[in-house]
């Protein structure tokens, strides 16, 4: 999942609640399965991958027993990416071409994928509405019938335009309850366009 759905209010809205917006790629073991994903997730202004900035790439690795470990530098622009190409292709002129895990991939033990359905994680959603008595019962409601605990409700008007944005921060929940949800408000004509979803890391 892209940035395209990302509007510069949820960079402001995100910036007073004390998280940051990145699109991060994350793999990692759940219950001994292959979870990975690519999304933009809400980061704490205060952690380590919220600060990495401008043309500058991170990479950190949790493991047991060694912890936290942290690889930085540049991953874009001219100079960064003209030197990966020049790597990868003279590699390939000199026949040095190796494995991407160290060794072939029939000799990998295969691991099993991890089901999404499974998943659950806090989320910050953005409705766009009429300014209308009742409207924010109706979305609440719908999000209680689907088992999902609100954490954080902000509703902010604009009164020239009768329409008000209401953002909600959730608590953990089953990311497949969340899109069935989304899905029923969806018939909601004073839901003006689709919720903004955006995961919490």
């Amino acid at each position: 999942e892209g940035i395209q759905n990302i509007e510069f209010k949820d960079i402001e809205i995100s910036k007073q609640l004390n998280f940051r917006i990145k699109l991060l790629g994350i793999t990692e073991m759940l219950d001994n399965k292959l979870f990975e994903r690519v999304h933009p997730c809400l980061v704490k202004k205060d952690s380590y991958i919220a600060n990495v900035s401008g043309v500058m790439n991170a990479v950190i690795l949790n493991g047991e027993p060694v912890g936290e470990s942290v690889l930085q530098g540049e991953g874009a622009g001219s100079g960064p990416t003209s030197s990966a190409l020049m790597s990868d292709l003279l590699s390939i002129l000199r026949g040095n071409i190796k494995f991407p895990f160290g060794v072939s991939s029939k000799k990998r033990k295969s691991i099993i994928p991890y089901d999404v359905k499974n998943y659950s994680n806090s989320l910050y959603l953005r409705f766009e509405v009429n300014d209308k008595p009742g409207v924010l019962s109706q979305i609440t409601k719908s999000l209680a019938d689907s088992n999902i605990s609100i954490e954080r409700l902000i509703q902010i008007p604009d009164n020239k335009n009768k329409r008000a944005s209401i953002i909600i921060i959730t608590h953990q929940t089953n990311e497949s309850n969340t899109n069935k949800c989304l899905k029923s408000l969806s018939i909601n004509k004073n839901i003006l366009k689709t919720p903004t979803k955006i995961r919490l890391f």
